[in-house]
């Protein structure tokens, strides 16, 4: 590797990178970038009269099938109702629901037993409620009875009550799972397939949501906010949804950071937005967030960094959370259906000492890891980054010629070096 870039292209065609922030080492042999990109479905499956919206636990004729409904959005204006109960499930149209996981990743029995967390009166007050409404505690009894057969632990009614609606590992889930008027299973909604105000709300919410988890929860360090899309990606249903989990720490790639932090406090700035434009990596950009090809990915990814002063999600002025949005989601949208990726986001912990701008990177999970990369740790991802973003222009020039993406997005060489310069550190 160069001593001052971490990109190389070899005399070969090879492209070497080393991760920035993470010190992942990616090769990228010739040859292989024009591979198809979305997995194989097998032929298309017809759907029966009514199965397109009962196609999973999280579709919308199966709501109770989940665990109490924290907050759904409704109607033209996403107006946000809250803690909807069980007999007014079908009173609106939720276009996004929030609700606890019903299988946490970090469960309430964890902060229970490490930090001594119990449940405010706020939950128990809606625990009491949900439980001496028949339909809600025929619901939590339903509930319960599936989480004891799978842990093999007793616990009360009341208190899986408790822990199912005061969890801090929830998941926002989009209305649809196929489009309206889906005669087959391969018809599915990404995050793409939403029209730019839909995303906008779909990842306002997300925000919100974040700041409520960590609020809720005085022990978690940080929320981990991602999305699966597809199980090649690690998701279980093929519906589309976010994941919001609070832990007690921030994790080591946050805790590299912050060490790289207190060296360079522009540290994004000197080592991904200022290289994306010195090697043409730029994507695209509006006015308050801007798109890179990123560098140093296991898989091929692309980085939105947000430009505003701002560094937490949910302390985003609108106007800032709807450039993420309306980057992120013309990303999805090039992307294509078909194509497993995760979604993650990053931001800087609220207690940590050093600024650090959110950023949301799309990851194409088009590969899977093998002997080579264990035994090297060297990372073969099949896309380097300028093939990337080539491959994403094209497409986002047609989606926009379409009229499917947000305005005031510039593309490609439409871009200025001044639309990469990040302000989270004043």
């Amino acid at each position: 590797m160069s001593d001052t870039s971490p990109l190389v292209r070899l005399a070969d065609g090879t492209v070497k990178q080393v991760g920035p922030l993470t010190g992942t080492r990616v090769w990228t042999v010739p040859g292989r970038a024009d591979r198809p990109l979305g997995m194989d479905r097998g032929a298309p499956r017809p759907l029966a009269e009514g199965e397109a919206t009962r196609l999973c636990a999280f579709c919308e004729d199966r709501h109770l099938e989940t665990t109490p409904e924290k907050a759904r959005l409704v109607g033209p204006s996403f107006e946000e109702l809250r803690r909807v109960p069980p007999r007014a499930l079908s009173d609106t149209v939720a276009r996004f629901r929030r609700f606890g996981n019903l299988f946490e990743i970090v469960s309430a029995e964890y902060w229970r037993e490490n930090h001594g967390f119990r449940q405010p009166p706020s939950i128990v007050d809606w625990a009491r409620a949900y439980l001496e409404d028949p339909e809600g505690r025929a619901h939590l009894e339903r509930l319960a009875a599936v989480r004891a057969t799978a842990s093999g632990v007793p616990q009360s009614l009341e208190e899986h009550a408790l822990d199912l609606l005061g969890g801090s590992h929830d998941v926002i889930v989009a209305r649809r799972h196929v489009v309206d008027g889906a005669t087959t299973d391969d018809q599915l909604v990404s995050s793409g397939m939403l029209t730019p105000d839909e995303h906008a709300a779909y990842l306002g919410f997300s925000a919100r949501s974040l700041r409520e988890i960590a609020e809720g929860q005085p022990h978690a360090a940080y929320v981990g906010v991602f999305q699966n899309w597809l199980r090649p990606a690690g998701a279980s249903f093929e519906h589309l949804h976010k994941q919001l989990v609070a832990i007690d720490e921030h994790g080591p790639q946050v805790d590299r950071e912050l060490r790289l932090l207190a060296g360079d406090r522009w540290l994004y700035q000197h080592a991904i937005a200022d290289v994306a434009v010195r090697e043409g990596l730029v994507v695209a950009a509006n006015d308050g967030a801007v798109a890179f090809a990123g560098v140093g990915h296991r898989y091929p990814a692309f980085e939105v960094y947000s430009t505003a002063e701002a560094n937490l999600p949910h302390e985003h002025a609108p106007e800032g959370v709807r450039a993420v949005s309306d980057l992120v989601h013309a990303l999805h949208a090039a992307t294509g259906v078909h194509v497993p990726t995760n979604e993650e986001w990053h931001y800087r912990p609220p207690r940590a000492p050093w600024p650090m701008p959110w950023r949301i990177v799309l990851k194409w999970r088009i590969s899977t890891p093998a002997g080579f990369e264990g035994g090297t740790k060297i990372h073969v991802n099949t896309i380097d980054p300028w093939s990337l973003r080539s491959r994403a222009i094209a497409s986002l020039e047609r989606l926009r010629s379409e009229g499917r993406l947000a305005g005031g997005i510039s593309i490609g060489e439409e871009c200025r070096p001044g639309d990469a310069r990040l302000r989270y550190a004043g």
